[in-house]
Parts: structure tokens; C-alpha cells; sequence
């Protein structure tokens, strides 16, 4: 169940998405939510975009 919307961005979430070999999560701050793609901020910096399509889950997590 995605619980993630673009009203959170700025926030720290978790998403699941689908691979081809299976499902990838990203922990970080959500950046920014436009046209289809997520763009979240992980610990170490680096910045995943992730295709709205492709979310099978996601929620706000607590800062860390």
C-alpha cells in the first residue's frame, strides 16, 4: 500500500518499488514528487528517482 503523496515532500519515507529481478527499497527524503517521478535523497547522498508507476509500497518514516 503506497501512503505517499507529493504533500510529502521534505519528509523521510520508504518506498518499495518493482525491478526486473524483483523489488528495490529506498530510505531517504523525499526531494521532490513531478511528472511521474519521485526523487528521494538517501543517507549517503546520492539521489534515487523512482517512477510512480513502479511503487507497490511507501509510507512516512520518522526522522533519523
Amino acid at each position: 500500500m503506497v501512503r505517499v503523496s507529493p504533500d510529502d515532500v521534505g519528509r523521510r519515507v520508504t518506498l518499495r518499488r518493482r525491478v526486473p529481478n524483483g523489488f528495490r527499497d529506498a530510505v531517504g527524503v523525499l526531494e521532490s514528487w513531478q511528472d511521474g517521478v519521485l526523487a528521494v535523497r538517501k543517507r549517503d547522498g546520492t539521489l534515487v528517482e523512482i517512477a510512480e508507476e513502479t511503487l507497490v509500497a511507501g509510507k512516512v518514516v520518522p526522522p533519523r
